[in-house]
């Protein structure tokens, strides 16, 4: 007999199969990704053509079959339906998407995974001020990177595990951020060791200097320090008093790229969405 079992689950990817099939990726509390056949998903009259929508919630019956499980049953708990309406939310939440995607496991529970993911769609798509959707996108990015454990270092100095605070009275001031070293590098730290390696070593490269992917000012090192909280931080906690007029969403937009940059590194591929997301201007958000 074909055995049966019952998840919770959003519908994370979806693309045809056969002739009226959908073959769906869902992310599970209880079992982590599943891959599923949703059984004539794309007929118009299916029952199973609306629940098989991209961020659809369903609570599931499927069929364990040889090569691929088939969904027998689907009931919807939850969806978004705001975010098919707004290109930006929906672009976003893409690339939320793709990201959890890397991360996501096979049969293993992923619950946490599974309500940071819900959470951060419902933030993108409840928000009334879409000036701000780089900024929950870089903090969802931030989130899903600190829950699989590989967060970059955000307050500290990768070289020396001594702080660094954003200093706004300098605005020459730069702190670098390596991808290998996984977070801020102290620039005159690492000036001081490449000078001495080449006064000391026959090959400079035998001391380890990290490659400087970014260098970022007080602003954007104030943001990323900001990120690990759990709502997203208001403009007064990011900005010391002397600096409220730095342009605030030009430096989300690059703390974005920079946390964007530092995921692909870590997956060894792009992802696909973010190309639209730089098709959109933050004011088109």
């Amino acid at each position: 007999m074909t055995r049966t079992y019952q998840a919770t689950g959003i519908i994370l990817k979806g693309m045809p199969l056969g002739e009226a099939d959908r073959l769906l990726t869902i992310l599970s509390p209880e079992f982590g990704l599943i891959r599923a056949v949703a059984p004539g998903a794309r007929k118009h009259k299916s029952k199973l053509r609306g629940r098989s929508e991209l961020f659809v919630v369903n609570q599931l019956l499927i069929a364990k079959g040889r090569s691929l499980d088939k969904i027998t049953q689907a009931e919807t708990l939850e969806s978004y339906p705001r975010l098919s309406r707004d290109l930006g939310k929906l672009t976003a939440s893409q690339y939320i998407a793709e990201l959890v995607l890397c991360l996501a496991l096979s049969e293993q529970p992923q619950a946490e995974l599974y309500e940071l993911l819900n959470e951060h769609l419902r933030r993108i798509e409840q928000f009334a001020n879409s000036s701000n959707l780089v900024a929950h996108l870089a903090q969802a990015v931030f989130h899903l990177l600190a829950i699989a454990g590989i967060a970059p270092e955000v307050h500290r100095c990768c070289l020396t595990q001594k702080s660094l605070i954003p200093q706004f009275s300098d605005p020459r001031w730069r702190v670098g951020f390596s991808f290998e070293s996984g977070g801020l590098v102290n620039l005159s730290v690492r000036g001081a060791i490449a000078r001495t390696a080449t006064q000391t070593l026959t090959d400079a490269s035998e001391a380890f200097l990290p490659k400087v992917n970014a260098k970022l000012g007080a602003l954007e090192l104030s943001i990323l320090q900001h990120l690990g909280v759990k709502s997203l931080p208001e403009p007064s906690q990011i900005l010391a008093a002397e600096s409220l007029k730095l342009p605030l969403d030009v430096a989300w937009v690059k703390v974005e790229h920079l946390l964007r940059d530092y995921a692909q590194y870590h997956f060894g591929r792009s992802f696909r969405s973010a190309s639209l997301v730089d098709a959109l201007s933050p004011l088109e958000f």
